[in-house]
């Protein structure tokens, strides 16, 4: 379940319902591009620095602008990083 807290970040969800733990990519990727400091927190709790890794090589759902901060954050060359291959 998505702590209450979080819950703005996925208006798109029934958040009763989602089991976050389920949907890594998705609730990792959310928290990327719109969660704050207390987010980012519960995330980096909740999921391993190797899935949050992940999606930032893998996913393209994140703008440039979050991926960039996130590739800065975690010490990854652009290159590794789906939303900032041109």
């Amino acid at each position: 379940m998505i702590p209450k807290h979080l819950a703005s970040l996925f208006w798109d969800t029934n958040v009763g319902a989602f089991d976050p733990r389920k949907h890594p990519a998705y609730t990792i990727a959310r928290v990327l591009e719109r969660g704050d400091e207390r987010a980012v927190a519960w995330m980096r709790q909740t999921f391993s620095e190797e899935a949050i890794l992940e999606v930032l090589r893998t996913d393209g759902r994140l703008s440039s602008r979050s991926a960039n901060f996130w590739a800065l954050y975690f010490h990854l060359p652009a290159s590794e990083v789906t939303s900032l291959r041109s």
